[in-house]
């Protein structure tokens, strides 16, 4: 397995978001992104995970609630990828994958777009 620091990881992960266009980041509401080491036991090969109400389903009730959580793992993507450039081309995958779940994106047209 790879070997990479939390905070190595981390720093990969603010810099995906920041290479995120600035005119759909603006966009982004009530959504924060976190880094966890294994994701839950049922899916150990889970490389990120949204939870939340995607921006497609808010509605005039939508107030008040927590933010949307964005979680991506660093286990499963360093044991799937074999050099540091495979681990910030995947965790870039990643985290445009759980931001367009936010924007309501669904999986068929994330991996229709390549970014399965």
């Amino acid at each position: 397995m790879l070997e990479m620091t939390r905070e190595e990881f981390e720093e990969l992960v603010a810099e995906a978001l920041d290479r995120i266009p600035p005119e759909l980041t603006r966009l982004m509401d009530n959504v924060a992104v976190f880094v966890e080491d294994e994701p839950p036991a049922d899916d150990p090969e889970l490389l990120g995970l949204y939870e939340g109400t995607p921006l497609t389903e808010r509605g005039e009730w939508y107030a008040g609630v927590l933010p949307d959580r964005i979680t991506v793992y660093r286990g499963p993507t360093l044991r799937m990828c074999e050099t540091r450039e495979d681990v910030v081309a995947e965790t870039e995958v990643t985290v445009v994958h759980e931001i367009a779940h936010h924007f309501g994106i669904d999986d068929a047209r994330l991996h229709a777009l390549g970014y399965g």
